[in-house]
Order: C-alpha cells, then structure tokens, then sequence
C-alpha cells in the first residue's frame, strides 16, 4: 500500500469541500426559539470496541438521548469529517486533527475527551522479536503501519523522529501505512510492514500473542495525556445545548464508572454490550480492557491537549496563518466534572 506524504492536508480539504454541501436540516430545531431538541445522535462505531458513548447509554447515563449506529470507522479524521459534513452527529479523533479541521474553517468544538494514554493505556510502536530496529533512524526506509494517516499515530511517531534528530528529508523516507487496526498485527507477523502502531485492546492482545516487542511508547515519549475528543458542529451545539449537555455528561459518567470499577466488571459490561448489539462482531478484543487512559476527570480537556498539537502542526508546516488559541478548538462548558460537580 503506497504511502501518502500529505494524507491530512488532503483529508482536510476534501471535507472542507463537502462541508459547503452540507445543510443544516438534520441539526435539530432551534432551542432558541423554543423549539423542540433533538434526542437521537447518529454516529459511528467500532469493530470489535465499544465506545464511551455505547457504555454510557447502556449504563442509562445518556437520560433521553438516544444512540443510532450509522456504520463503523477506522480512523478519528474520518469520524470528525462525518461529523462537520452533516453525516453524523457526533465523531470522535486525534486532538491535531481536530486542530488542523477547524483550522480549515470547519465549524466544530471538542467538548469532552474520551482517549489517552496512561501507565496501563497507551499506544506502542512494536516490531518483531528479531527486527534490527531499536531507534529512529533505523525507521528510514522502513515500512510503519498505523490505523489511520495524518492523526495520532502518525503525529507521535513524527514527534519522536524529531526528537531523535532526523532531518525533514529523513523522515520523509520513512513511509506510512494505513491499515485497519485489526489486521495490523497480522501484517507486522507476516512481515509486510516493519513497525506496528498498536493502541489499547488490540495492542494488549498482541503483546500477549507474544513475539515482539517494544521500539517506543507514546506514553514513554508524553506522560499521561488524553489525546482525542468528542466534537459536534457548532450548528448543532446552538439548537440542541441540552442534548449536547446530556451527552457530554453521560460519556463523563461512564469514564469515571470505568475508572473506579473492578476490571472484571468493565470487561464483562463491554462483552454484554457487544454480544445484545448483535452485529456478529469478535468480543475478544474487550477481554484485554485496562483503562480508558483519560486524563482528565469526566473528560475534561485541558488546554495542553490542544497545544501540543497546534505546535507541531506549525512547526511541521500544516497550518497557514497564525496558530489557533486551545481555547477556541474546545469547551469544557457542557461538562459538570469542569465545575466539581457531575457525580
């Protein structure tokens, strides 16, 4: 699969281009002028995964508000383009896709964060047993897969590669692979890729697969940190702030719950989850649950989840103009835990 030296910057134009098609019917009537909110949130899932969304609906933590399943993805930029497109209704990502859509003029606001990256969650960048590879410069010319380009991944892999003194030209020659995250571990096996980006469930299945073994982590290379959000469109923020609230709350709910119940309890809530959804779906991946990796309580986002982002994106060239504030990309507005509150 060939390798993309711009996969963000195209992704980004191309829902940019979208978004000037979209309507504003489905966002829902406006509060402001009495009308009635919308309950119903479309969105998208995961293979395999259950979102906070998911765990928060069945826990009842959502009130009203209902969830319509649309499809899955696998990967954030192409979630929050769902979103700013009008496709869905909420999506999730990589907090500098988020930075680089808006920057593009989409009109979308982070309002909770649902992954990060802790002591027992995060994403490692592994290689087989007997690979060479052990720092960055053995990367050039190698073949990295990942789930997505031009998000996460890609941007802590860059990060590390800077870091470990490599030259814009060097690091181009290292080339990124988009794969979908179940079959990257199968491809690191068999030897069509050097370096697997390997995040959360499906990384702890590998590493217990045995066999290979760790280059670097994201959470070795940042400390803990939430690194993606929930957005919607503004649009819809406007006419339906109570359902936003609703939604906001419940996924901060849920990420407490997980935070502070028996392992044992989260995994065995997750495989009820998927085995009542019915999509003849594999609920091994959920047996390797350890944490959500959030940093904030309930999801709260802070401005050094944004910033990190924007500084890279400026440094690497992808942002035109003067560089966003963190604050405006986000808003803790919809989230009781930012006030102490949301127990």
């Amino acid at each position: 699969m060939a390798s993309s030296r711009h996969p963000l910057r195209r992704t980004v134009a191309a829902a940019v281009a979208l978004l000037a098609l979209a309507t504003s019917a489905a966002c829902g009537t406006d509060a402001a002028a009495g009308g009635r909110q919308t309950t119903e949130l479309r969105y998208q899932g995961s293979v395999g995964q259950v979102t906070l969304p998911e765990l928060a609906a069945d826990l009842g933590y959502l009130g009203d508000v209902k969830l319509k399943w649309i499809g899955n993805v696998t990967g954030g930029p192409q979630d929050i383009q769902a979103t700013a497109t009008g496709q869905s209704d909420f999506g999730g990502a990589f907090n500098g896709a988020i930075v680089k859509l808006a920057a593009a003029n989409a009109p979308i606001t982070a309002v909770v964060s649902y992954y990060g990256s802790d002591a027992q969650t995060f994403q490692g960048y592994y290689v087989l047993n007997d690979s060479p590879i052990r720092g960055p410069r053995d990367l050039i010319g190698k073949k990295v897969g990942m789930n997505t380009l031009g998000a996460h991944a890609e941007a802590v892999l860059k990060t590390w590669l800077v870091k470990g003194g490599l030259s814009a030209a060097e690091i181009a020659k290292v080339e990124l692979v988009a794969l979908p995250p179940v079959n990257i571990e199968q491809s690191l096996r068999q030897q069509q890729i050097d370096v697997a980006v390997l995040g959360g469930v499906i990384r702890d299945k590998a590493v217990a697969n045995g066999g290979i073994r760790t280059v670097f982590t994201d959470y070795e290379l940042l400390g803990a940190f939430s690194g993606g959000s929930y957005v919607f469109r503004d649009d819809f923020i406007k006419r339906n702030p109570q359902t936003v609230k609703a939604f906001v709350t419940g996924v901060g709910k849920a990420i407490e719950w997980a935070r502070t119940q028996p392992r044992e309890t989260v995994v065995g809530r997750l495989e009820s989850i998927i085995a009542k959804r019915g999509r003849n779906e594999d609920p091994s991946l959920v047996r390797y649950w350890k944490s959500t990796g959030v940093a904030g309580k309930g999801g709260v986002i802070s401005d050094r989840e944004f910033a990190t982002w924007i500084d890279w994106l400026a440094d690497a060239g992808e942002l035109k103009g003067g560089k966003p504030k963190p604050s405006d990309l986000y808003t803790n507005e919809f989230n009781p835990f930012a006030s102490g509150g949301g127990a």
